[in-house]
């Protein structure tokens, strides 16, 4: 299933038995696979067009007499487009309303750099109050729809659009903040968010054939981070890569780091963007361009290890 059918699975059953939930386009409905929705509740799904600041508005306004409004669009519009009124009118004023980038990031693809937002987490996690979530597969993004709108605050949901590589099966039970331990191991923290845990996976079984024995954990929230999680896993290890398709500054390399100079110094490898705009091209050939492989998990893994 793709991302934005498994969004719009979970939306339509919420939907059906909490009224207070509407949804919030941006002329992106049908790209975004929200569209099913305006058949099935007309009067709770609103395309306000192409005016992202007005979108959040009107969410803020409607949160403001009780509703429950997610807001859907590309996430370069649904962040850097629209940072003020998020910081003021949602954040600041405690108003409970959600928010979905789709395509953050590479997953962009041929839409180029304008809509390659290597900076949504960066911007929005210095906003107080505001919980961010980075979608793994289908099967977490629907569970966590679910959790996330029925809990109040304002969040930022980043997921692609289309269908990515599975890492959980029918058996997943997803938890709101918490991180999950993919695979365990003793010689090496892999700490990943997103479409980089599927990466991070494969350059995991690739060290194994090789003896090296690494835990890997997904990053569900950047914020707030799961740190006990973590720094349970980097204590037992002690060696840590972080791996995330963001700027290398402000998303999870920088909330990790943070956390470890405070609790447990320690220095950290990074595979992320290494402040870059984004371009055109396809999945594939923005992976190697800029340099998040599972090859390039696998390097970055060895080189720390023989530091």
């Amino acid at each position: 299933m793709e991302f934005r059918q498994a969004l719009a699975k979970a939306l339509a059953e919420l939907m059906r038995e909490d009224n207070k939930i509407c949804v919030l386009d941006a002329d992106l409905s049908k790209p975004n696979g929200t569209s099913s929705l305006y058949k099935e509740f007309p009067d709770r799904c609103f395309d306000v067009g192409i005016a992202e600041a007005n979108m959040v508005g009107v969410a803020a306004g409607l949160a403001a007499y009780g509703y429950k409004p997610i807001v859907v669009t590309f996430a370069p519009f649904a962040t850097r487009r629209v940072c003020d009124q998020i910081a003021v009118s949602v954040a600041y004023a405690k108003q409970n309303v959600k928010i979905v980038g789709t395509d953050p990031g590479i997953t962009a693809e041929l839409n180029g750099g304008t809509h390659m937002s290597f900076e949504d987490i960066a911007t929005l996690r210095s906003i107080p109050t505001m919980t961010i979530y980075d979608a793994v597969d289908d099967t977490q993004v629907y569970q966590a729809i679910k959790q996330i709108m029925n809990t109040d605050g304002p969040c930022y949901i980043r997921m692609p659009r289309k269908a990515a590589q599975p890492v959980y099966d029918e058996n997943y039970k997803f938890a709101l903040n918490k991180a999950d331990v993919i695979t365990k191991g003793n010689d090496i923290t892999i700490v990943a968010s997103g479409i980089m845990v599927a990466e991070s996976l494969k350059a995991v079984l690739k060290l194994k054939e090789e003896g090296i024995s690494a835990e890997l954990i997904s990053a569900n929230t950047i914020k707030p981070l799961d740190e006990e999680t973590i720094l349970n896993s980097i204590k037992k290890t002690n060696h840590v890569v972080t791996c995330e398709n963001h700027n290398a500054i402000g998303g999870l390399y920088s909330a990790v780091s943070e956390m470890l100079i405070e609790k447990y110094p320690l220095h950290v490898d990074k595979i992320a963007v290494m402040d870059q705009f984004g371009q055109v091209g396809k999945y594939s050939e923005l992976l190697n361009y800029y340099h998040l492989t599972s090859n390039d998990i696998y390097n970055v893994v060895k080189k720390n290890l023989n530091k």
